[in-house]
């Protein structure tokens, strides 16, 4: 993927331990983080997800009001979001076991300072696939929303005007060309006029 295609992102950091956030912040190339905040618990984290969108959440588990793991599930079910969850070694393999399919990342402390920055760039390109698959789905969705417009206009055409449909296809191209216009605006103006 070209860096013209990468997104910025914006992420949320929970973690009851302030001394991680600067650790995050530097795992990514700041041409590429839009915004940084952060929330020291799982009800702060859920407030600010509700009131924003963040393409990535670092979740430092476990955190004052939970373990992080139901926050990181949540968040995976409901969101666009690509999730980090960070887990005492202790803990990681039971953590793992119970997030894994929702397609969260995990890794477990302590760590060398290399991980973090390998996750985060796993999470930076998870979402910028995942943008670029939002796009072609929009894209698709357009074009077939194109398509029901024009056969509206056609059969309207074959109604009104008493054309067989490859007549009315060719009036609407012929309609577009001549006007420099699109064929769905040519559909469009003919719907509107009815």
């Amino acid at each position: 993927m070209s860096r013209e295609e990468q997104i910025q992102h914006s992420i949320l950091a929970v973690s009851g331990d302030q001394k991680i956030f600067p650790l995050i912040r530097r795992s990514l190339q700041s041409n590429r983080i839009a915004s940084m905040e952060y929330a020291d618990n799982a009800a702060g984290a859920r407030r600010r997800i509700l009131e924003r969108y963040y393409t990535i959440l670092v979740i430092n588990s476990p955190l004052a009001d939970e373990s992080g793991v139901e926050l990181a599930m949540d968040a995976a079910i409901q969101y666009s979001i690509s999730v980090l969850l960070i887990v005492p070694g202790n803990t990681y393999t039971q953590a793992l076991e119970r997030v894994t399919d929702y397609g969260i990342l995990v890794i477990d402390k302590p760590f060398p300072v290399s991980r973090i920055g390998h996750a985060m760039r796993f999470l930076s390109a998870h979402q910028d696939r995942l943008k670029k698959l939002e796009r072609q789905v929009q894209a698709a969705e357009d074009k077939v929303q194109e398509i029901r417009l024009i056969d509206k206009a056609k059969f309207l055409l074959v109604e009104r005007e008493h054309m067989t449909e490859n007549e009315a296809h060719r009036y609407i191209g012929k309609q577009a060309m001549n006007n420099g216009v699109s064929r769905k605006r040519i559909a469009q103006q003919l719907l509107d006029d009815e």
